[in-house]
């Protein structure tokens, strides 16, 4: 039933030379990895007019200058990004540049940074759509936080099913919400054009009463929450190794192309913000707004744009599930993550990381209660830190390779490093607040990090084979002693034993009795006798209706024997297996127990019998 479900639900499996059928082209990829950044368009102008509002009528022009400003960093970010495509090719962005550049601490805090920003894209992503769902229909308001949890996991299963599916289901939202901004933007200049829509900002600014003064602490406050718009750029580095041949060429025209797209859409929804004189209210979107001044609010053409709007914040996720996993294979290769990360599924797709991810994100939903002006700070933090890291390592990359044009190339990559770093300051000097809970995870996760290459480092250099090694620490045994753990004499009971007397040069059957039926052990030991006449029985009296600390004392005696005589000891636990996986919690367990209680003894080994059960 459950692998039915699975085929249902993911698909067939497809084989391993099949890869090549979910590498990405250019049309695909821009579907699949801009998601997140075109997404963004739908709060980074609302995040610049919240924090602007502050500052009362004389504050809100300043959306024109920040949002040249942010332009301005996202050219920077586009071309640095480039040369890191080009330069990184095998994928890891910001990880791989600052790991090979700054060394592998610094390296980590980036692709910390961005594991758990790829989280928060799914968070704000799923909670931004519940938003605009329910601007438009405001009676599903008390269910957002179901909503964007159904969301998560929705992409979660569509991305299960491999790339190449989640691209062809993505280029429907992306590019209707690409044609519907282009047609409110054309309508919307149009109209201003023909005198339609007038210039309204300065009468609706009369009626914001300022709270603090217009500065540069309000200015700069304005610019890192508006800079949330850059999230989802550096996606496309890091997925690099899922494009098209010739690779970095495509990835390159991709990310050419969604910044152009990016920027051009991004200021001209600020424009329209401040021409018109849009005011957040905390019930209906800046963007819904801005549509309803367009289009007209109720209009089709204005539910048109609502469904765009909601589609693409909904599978802005996606960004996040093509990335993440991808950077976590990345440090799964350098052993900084469990090799699990490494794992392809049945879809070629690295399905553990699709689903830590989801796992990840609808904790995060359930925490902060899905409030997306809760998420965006740490979400800004999480992106600024490794564009950071990762434009100021490319002047080191530059610095030491000395090639071409390497003194441009490192001007840019210093201006983009510059603003990134005066935006991580400024968001810990301004929205502490939001972005606190970056101070603790971090440490948490390099922590984790070291943990895991430690464990990683460690297991390789112990089990490492050399002539030498081999020969000092190969073991030639003299013998073989199995016991074997029994209940009841049963026909899981025979077939163990059989099999033990198969592999072992001396058998032993090991039973621990309680008080409870005297009578029932005496005719277990009498069973035992007529069935495996010549074999060692061994009764453990337990009081205490315990069966490991008996079992562990005989073993240890057993044990020295086995030491002395030059033999192997072997524990066999004998198991039977229900028709039914569900049919295995109506038993004890006993055999889990006692593998569990013996599994770290270096003096013994563990062995499983498994009689399966045909009804």
């Amino acid at each position: 039933m459950l692998k039915y479900l699975k085929r249902v639900l993911i698909g067939k499996p497809l084989k391993t030379n099949d890869t090549g059928s979910q590498s990405l082209n250019v049309f695909k990829a821009l579907a699949l990895l801009s998601s997140d950044a075109l997404s963004s368009i739908a709060y980074g102008t609302e995040m610049i007019t919240t924090a602007l509002l502050a500052g009362g009528a004389a504050a809100l022009w300043l959306q024109l200058p920040i949002a040249g400003l942010v332009l301005l960093l996202l050219g920077a970010i586009a071309l640095s990004y480039v040369m890191i495509i080009h330069a990184y090719p095998s994928g890891g962005g910001a990880y791989a540049v600052a790991s090979q550049n700054w060394g592998s601490w610094t390296g980590l805090v980036a692709g910390g940074s961005l594991l758990v920003d790829y989280m928060l894209t799914v968070a704000v992503s799923a909670a931004s759509a519940t938003d605009a769902i329910s601007s438009a229909i405001p009676e599903v308001r008390h269910l957002s936080l179901l909503i964007s949890i159904i969301i998560v996991i929705l992409l979660m299963l569509m991305n299960l099913r491999g790339l190449s599916e989640s691209a062809n289901f993505l280029m429907i939202p992306v590019y209707f919400f690409i044609v519907a901004m282009f047609a409110m933007l054309a309508i919307g200049f149009v109209r201003i054009g023909l005198g339609q829509i007038v210039y309204q900002a300065p009468t609706m600014a009369e009626k914001i009463a300022p709270t603090m003064s217009v500065g540069f602490i309000l200015f700069m406050r304005a610019f890192s929450s508006g800079s949330s718009s850059l999230t989802g750029v550096e996606a496309i580095s890091n997925s690099v190794p899922n494009f098209h041949s010739p690779k970095e060429r495509n990835a390159s025209k991709t990310l050419v192309i969604l910044v152009i797209v990016l920027g051009l859409f991004f200021v001209s929804v600020t424009f329209f913000s401040y021409f018109l004189g849009i005011v957040p209210n905390g019930q209906t979107t800046v963007m819904a707004q801005i549509a309803g001044s367009i289009f007209g609010a109720g209009g089709i053409g204005f539910y048109l744009f609502q469904l765009s709007t909601a589609l693409i914040l909904t599978v802005a996720a996606n960004t996040g599930f093509s990335a993440f996993p991808m950077l976590a294979y990345n440090m799964a290769n350098d052993k900084f993550m469990p090799h699990l990360f490494k794992d392809r599924g049945d879809r070629l797709g690295y399905s553990n990381g699709i689903v830590s991810l989801s796992i990840g994100a609808i904790v995060l939903l359930l925490v902060f209660k899905g409030k997306v002006e809760a998420l965006i700070p740490l979400y800004a933090v999480g992106v600024f830190v490794p564009f950071t890291l990762s434009q100021s390592g490319m002047i080191i990359h530059w610095w030491r390779a000395r090639g071409r044009l390497w003194i441009f190339k490192a001007f840019v990559n210093f201006i983009g490093a510059l603003i990134s770093l005066v935006l991580v300051i400024s968001m810990f000097a301004l929205h502490f607040g939001g972005v606190w809970p970056y101070l603790i995870i971090m440490p948490i996760l390099l922590h984790f990090f070291n943990d895991v290459h430690s464990h990683y480092v460690s297991i390789a250099k112990q089990l490492k084979l050399t002539p030498s090694t081999a020969r000092l620490h190969r073991h030639n045994y003299d013998g073989a002693m199995v016991i074997v753990f029994m209940g009841n004499v049963t026909w899981v009971t025979i077939s163990a034993m059989d099999y033990a007397k198969s592999i072992g040069d001396e058998v032993i059957g090991m039973h621990v009795s309680f008080d409870t039926n005297i009578k029932k052990e005496k005719e277990t030991a009498e069973e035992f006798e007529k069935y495996f006449p010549g074999i060692r029985y061994v009764d453990i009296h337990s009081s205490y209706r315990s069966v490991i600390q008996p079992a562990r004392e005989f073993i240890d005696s057993m044990s020295k024997q086995a030491a002395k005589r030059n033999w192997s000891l072997t524990i066999m636990v004998p198991q039977f297996v229900p028709k039914h996986w569900w049919q295995n919690a109506m038993h004890n367990q006993t055999a889990f127990r006692l593998r569990s209680a013996f599994i770290s003894r270096d003096d013994i080994t563990i062995s499983s019998y498994y009689y399966h059960l045909r009804d």
